[in-house]
Parts: C-alpha cells; sequence; structure tokens
C-alpha cells in the first residue's frame, strides 16, 4: 500500500485466511438473514475468507472491483474523496461492501480501509446469478443492503449540500445560498404579484470591538447577532452572513412600509443588548446600521443590493445605528 499523499493508493493483496464457519451463527449476518441454513451451507462454498490488517486497503475508486465482501470480524471504515477526509461510515460486522461494484462490475466509488485487523467472506461476482437460484431470500437481502447503501449515500449528499450553504461561525446561511434563494423567491413574489424587500444591515464600529475585546469576544458578538435576528424572523425569511460584520435578510411577500417596521424592530432589539453572556464571561451588546431596498420591475440580486449598500451608506454617514432606505 502506497502513502496518502498525492499517490495513487493501490488495494492491498487480501490474506486466504483458514475459517470454519458455524452455520448456526451466519444467519445473524444481514447477507443470509431468513436465509434457511441448507442453503446457507451450499452458500458458503462459493465464499472464500480472507485476513485483511489495520490500515489495508480493501476497496479503491482506482481499481475495478469483482467481488461482494461479507465482514465477519473486525471494523471497516469508508472515504469518500480521498483518504485524508473523514470518514463518512463505519462498517461493522454483518456489513457489507463493495455491493454496488461487484453488481455493475464497475470501480467503487469509495475507499474501503480495515481500521483494524478484520476478516472478510469474498464472493466472485461469477458466482452471483447461481447463488440466487439457490436462494431468492439472498437477493432479496442484497437489494435492501444496496438500497440502504443508496439512501445513505442521498443523506451524505443532502448534508454535505446543506453544509456547504450554512456560515459556520453564525449558522445563518452564506452567500452561495443567497443567489440560489434570492432567484426562488424573487421569481415566486413576481408571479403572484407580491413584494419583495431586503435588508442589509452592518455591525456598527466592529473593528474598535474587536481592537478592544478580542477577536474571539467579536466572534461570539457575531453569533449574538445572528440569533438575536434569527429568532424575530418568519420561517420563509433567510438571513445570510454577507461578509465579515454584514448581513443581509430577504423578506419575500413584505412591502416597504412593513420592511421597515420588521427593520426598526430588528435595530431596537439589538440596542436593547446592553451586556450578553459567552463562554468568555459577560461582553457588551453591539448595533447595526441598516440599508433597505423594495424590489422594483426587472430588478436582480446585484440591484437590490447595491441599492441596500447605498442607503446603509447614508445610515452610516449619519451616525450609525439607524435604518435608511
Amino acid at each position: 500500500m502506497l502513502g496518502y499523499m498525492g499517490l495513487r493508493l493501490q488495494v492491498a493483496p487480501v490474506k486466504p485466511a483458514h475459517w470454519q464457519a458455524e452455520t448456526q451463527h451466519l444467519d445473524k449476518l444481514r447477507l443470509f438473514d431468513k436465509v434457511a441454513l441448507s442453503n446457507i451451507e451450499q452458500l458458503l462454498k462459493e465464499f472464500l475468507a480472507y485476513d485483511i490488517d489495520a490500515g489495508e486497503i480493501l476497496l479503491s475508486p482506482t481499481t475495478r472491483n469483482q467481488y461482494l465482501y461479507v465482514l465477519v470480524s473486525g471494523q471497516l471504515e469508508v472515504y469518500l474523496g480521498s483518504l485524508e477526509n473523514q470518514p463518512v461510515s463505519t462498517l461493522y460486522v454483518g456489513d457489507c461492501a463493495g455491493e454496488i461494484s461487484f453488481i455493475d462490475n464497475d470501480h467503487p466509488c469509495a475507499f474501503v480501509m480495515a481500521s483494524q485487523p478484520s476478516r472478510v467472506l469474498r464472493l466472485h461476482r461469477a458466482s452471483l446469478v447461481n447463488l440466487f437460484q439457490h436462494s431468492p431470500q439472498l437477493m432479496q437481502n442484497l437489494l435492501e443492503l444496496l438500497c440502504q447503501r443508496v439512501r445513505q449515500g442521498n443523506r451524505t449528499i443532502l448534508s454535505s449540500e446543506q453544509h456547504a450553504n450554512i456560515d459556520t461561525l453564525t449558522g445563518t446561511f452564506n452567500r452561495r445560498w443567497l443567489e440560489h434563494v434570492f432567484e426562488r423567491e424573487a421569481t415566486r413574489c413576481a408571479f403572484n404579484e407580491q413584494p419583495f424587500s431586503l435588508l442589509m444591515l452592518d455591525v456598527d464600529h466592529f473593528k474598535d470591538y474587536n481592537d478592544q475585546h478580542g477577536h474571539l469576544a467579536g466572534d461570539y458578538a457575531l453569533r449574538m447577532v445572528a440569533q438575536t435576528l434569527t429568532d424575530q424572523l418568519r420561517n420563509k425569511d433567510s438571513l445570510v452572513r454577507y461578509g465579515g460584520e454584514e448581513f443581509v435578510i430577504l423578506l419575500p411577500e413584505m412591502g416597504i412600509d412593513e420592511a421597515l417596521r420588521i427593520a426598526e424592530r430588528l435595530r431596537l432589539s439589538l440596542q436593547a443588548v446592553s451586556i450578553f453572556y459567552s463562554p468568555m464571561g459577560p461582553l457588551p451588546g453591539v448595533t447595526v446600521s441598516i440599508g433597505l431596498s423594495s424590489m422594483c420591475s426587472q430588478d436582480t440580486l446585484q440591484s437590490m443590493l447595491t441599492r441596500a449598500d447605498s442607503a446603509l451608506y447614508k445610515a452610516k454617514q449619519q451616525g450609525r445605528n439607524c435604518l435608511r432606505h
């Protein structure tokens, strides 16, 4: 096996193992669930046992796979993209590996590596049709395992997408999400002839706050701002950390008069937080300046942001901790 850093990762040669199966225990393995013991004894003639050392790679996207593996001892970990990433799942005794590439005779879509000395049963795909004829239940079990793997993959993709849209510091949406949600909400509001407003907020004197209290305190202040704003917004509204100490709020189905009332309420709610509590202890609160723009015909995200930014600039010029449109 070659090292991780930028090198082609090879599948380690598996070592044949001397292994005597106790058939009364094999029906506990998921692949053999509800398969008759007489059929299990027949099936085992097609499986061979192999040992894998800790740190050895069983499956790799760089190497075509023609085997199904059933883990009978030890533990395997699954990595997407690179072994330098965190494992996306762990396989325990009774789990299968390689079922997707085993069926379509293609490259695996992930690395599978032994995290401790492990033993697997290996089945070549050429034996598949014959085994299915002996035991339709085996085919059903394999399909159920395959469906579970696909669902797990979908959950991983969804989780990755969600994390890609979230600002890790504040838990709000990020600019990547802003472009997507603006297009969706602006189109919906225009189609339904509903108004649409946008707020741009900037934490006042934030550089001075960091200089006086430290950047960690500044991080906690941003989290407090995000939480205070979120608590007062509707589910349909979107709070976005636009960058640094700037936030953008999308207010679908809200005209300029109502948006002005909401913006003023948000400003006053932060002004009321003179002290908030953090893991560092009590910290002084912050205020925000706010610029507002309301959607006009042919508006784009950029045009609405430009008008809101211009209004925000006026708010700063007029003493901060105020609202302009």
